[in-house]
């Protein structure tokens, strides 16, 4: 095999397919392209990845991979989460070298957002 193999893509699964686009265009100003009304492919967030609609999604304390976003302002990302429809369901804490935050978006997803000092 040539060359490394790397992280490429990731597909969530939600919960309200239309309402977690919303979300994530509006906190993370990524781009959407819908593939039928079951399916949207998302760009500009760092890695290509999806939505599929589904009536079942898992948390973090399920055992589900965490999905951890960087922001230079951790305080400013926060506000705009809250704002857009997300839920905090663990605030701010800090951890060594830096500091973050959990949130559950409109589709059901956990993630977090980290940032190296609470601004």
């Amino acid at each position: 095999m040539e060359g490394k193999v790397a992280l490429n893509y990731v597909e969530f699964a939600s919960l309200n397919l239309s309402a977690s686009k919303q979300f994530f265009n509006d906190v993370f100003d990524w781009e959407f392209t819908d593939y039928g009304s079951e399916y949207s492919a998302f760009s500009n967030a760092g890695i290509d990845g999806g939505f599929f609609s589904s009536d079942r999604v898992t948390q973090a304390q399920n055992g589900a991979p965490l999905i951890v976003f960087y922001s230079p302002n951790i305080n400013e990302t926060q506000l705009k989460v809250e704002r857009s429809g997300g839920v905090i369901n663990k605030p701010i804490f800090a951890f060594p070298g830096g500091c973050r935050f959990h949130f559950v978006e409109p589709g059901g997803n956990e993630l977090a957002v980290w940032s190296e000092a609470e601004n």
